[in-house]
């Protein structure tokens, strides 16, 4: 083997390397974001940059109320009033396996995520109603709402129920423009990707974002 092909297959290890560990980082631990939608604002603006943490998924941590959270698309949005089942109130997954599952989890080819915040945990009771959130029967503090939005149901939902073990109930803080845990049922703690820990950009609004 000449000089130049050794030389040549050397940076070539170098970058497998360097991108293998890439992806690690990137599922392990975090990774930067950006917003896309308008479902959270005013806390988050599109196009605002974000960095997320995603060692929650690995020590495999429920969020807290309040957080603000990334997960995984479900399969089913959105429910007639003939497929909805209000006492099991699970968002549906198609579950994949193999190298459909490292493709589409790992290298996140063709992955759609949302990002919400956590309003109610495992085994608390939910009930929206008169545009309000009632957690345990008692009304729920939002200050990160704007003046005057109200919470409602939109269509068929999920209005009064109890978090399933091992599930959070998410919604966006734009409430009128947020397709979320209403519409298609609480999240599983497996499909939940990271939470939001920065705001990386703009640099006048650097910082934690609550």
């Amino acid at each position: 083997m000449n000089s130049t092909v050794k030389e040549i297959l050397e940076w070539v290890y170098c970058v497998v390397i360097a991108l293998a560990l890439a992806m690690l980082v990137r599922y392990f631990i975090g990774t930067p974001t950006i917003v896309k939608q308008v479902s959270m604002y005013p806390t988050l603006i599109q196009d605002e940059r974000l960095w997320l943490n995603r060692w929650g998924r690995t020590t495999k941590t429920m969020p807290k109320r309040g957080e603000i959270i990334t997960f995984e698309e479900p399969s089913q949005i959105t429910y007639t009033q003939f497929e909805i089942n209000k006492e099991e109130p699970i968002a549906k997954y198609n579950e994949k396996s193999g190298l459909k599952w490292f493709v589409y989890n790992f290298l996140e080819i063709g992955k759609r995520s949302y990002i919400k915040r956590v309003i109610a945990l495992p085994g608390e009771h939910v009930e929206i109603k008169e545009g309000k959130v009632y957690i345990n029967d008692e009304e729920l503090n939002e200050p990160y709402l704007q003046p005057g939005l109200v919470t409602d149901v939109m269509g068929v939902g999920f209005s009064d129920f109890t978090v399933p073990e091992n599930c959070v109930f998410a919604m966006g803080d734009n409430r009128n423009h947020s397709t979320d845990c209403r519409a298609f049922g609480c999240i599983p703690l497996d499909k939940i990707e990271s939470t939001v820990a920065l705001r990386i950009w703009p640099i006048d609004r650097w910082g934690k974002v609550e």
